[in-house]
């Protein structure tokens, strides 16, 4: 019997060139609500910081606005990025939005910036702010608060997280190199890799994982799933354009350029280097994209070799209407539950 695969949603909330920050949000909420309806299993919200052409600075504020819109899938974080901010003001604003919506919230953690050096020394809680270095150290103070489990000699023991009696977000570490698949076993957390952003290695990652996990009270065995990029068409062809805006949007974003996501006319049309065109080759092979046979193929690959069965799927295309088809072929393909009744219901 086939291995049965889950589909998550990552969204960073893509503002499009000649669009506003108003219309990518509503979109995130129109996109949420459809792959909700879908079956996807999880919907996260990423967090960026000084991005004209992404709008997800404040994943803790959308996700009770998309929980609230929705009605089964799992609505969290991907993820909030712990060293700019307090591990107590991180458990107090999860354990506010777990009391509204107990048992559907996610809470994925990184380390990385999110953003240009600057803007995360900007981002600080304060002079003396802590060093990515007790990036583990947050870490255990978050769930400390989260469960009302802190050490007996922590020097916070009797600081209590607000609200009280709330219930636990699903925790997960997330990362794109060992040092993430490491701590995450080291503390017993489930772990997705951002394969989209850093392919090379992750494998190993995912396998040492496994290996030196420890049982704990957030997750008794582990649990890994994989963070891909995803676009998928009625055609190979149509998929691999949709492709060029998104392409085109970081090879602009390496130049300094902060407009939003490119159409593909613009993106076909733009004077590229040949360094840029080797690079974008490079941006190809990491994408997954193609006819919704090609792309189930790619995955159902992927989750041998990494031994997963569930992806985080991020599109990013210019024309919002590609983007939810696109969603909706990848869960047909993969004949999720609820888009099999959905397709019952059209025929």
């Amino acid at each position: 019997m086939a291995q049965e695969i889950r589909l998550g949603v990552l969204d960073q909330i893509p503002i499009r060139d000649g669009g506003t920050a108003g219309d990518a949000i509503s979109e995130t909420f129109e996109l949420a609500e459809t792959t909700d309806r879908l079956g996807y299993s999880r919907y996260w919200l990423a967090e960026h910081h000084n991005a004209g052409s992404l709008a997800c600075s404040s994943p803790e504020i959308l996700i009770p606005q998309v929980a609230a819109r929705t009605s089964t899938i799992r609505v969290g974080s991907g993820g909030v990025m712990l060293p700019h901010y307090s591990s107590l003001k991180v458990a107090e604003n999860f354990r506010t939005i777990t009391t509204q919506f107990p048992g559907r919230i996610d809470l994925g953690v990184g380390r990385a910036p999110g953003s240009d050096g600057r803007t995360a020394r900007a981002l600080v809680h304060g002079p003396g702010a802590l060093g990515i270095d007790h990036f583990p150290e947050q870490l255990l103070d978050l769930y400390g608060w989260l469960a009302d489990d802190l050490p007996h000699d922590h020097q916070y023991r009797d600081v209590r997280a607000s609200p009280p009696n709330a219930p636990m977000p699903e925790l997960w570490l997330l990362g794109s190199s060992h040092y993430g698949g490491h701590v995450a076993a080291e503390l017993g957390w489930s772990h997705c890799f951002a394969h989209f952003i850093s392919p090379e290695g992750g494998e190993q990652v995912v396998r040492k994982y496994r290996e030196r996990f420890q049982p704990s009270p957030v997750s008794p065995e582990p649990r890994a799933s994989l963070g891909v990029s995803v676009t998928v068409a009625e055609t190979d062809e149509e998929a691999e354009q949709l492709c060029w805006s998104r392409w085109c949007w970081r090879i602009k974003g390496n130049r300094g350029a902060r407009g939003g996501i490119p159409s593909v006319e613009e993106a076909l049309n733009f004077p590229y280097s040949q360094p840029e065109l080797d690079y974008i080759g490079y941006m190809q092979n990491r994408s997954i994209h193609g006819s919704p046979s090609r792309v189930r193929e790619k995955l159902e690959s992927l989750a041998k070799t990494y031994d997963v069965d569930e992806f985080i799927a991020l599109t990013i295309t210019y024309d919002f209407a590609a983007r939810i088809r696109s969603y909706e072929l990848l869960a047909d393909v993969f004949d999720l539950p609820a888009a099999r009744l959905s397709q019952a219901a059209v025929d």
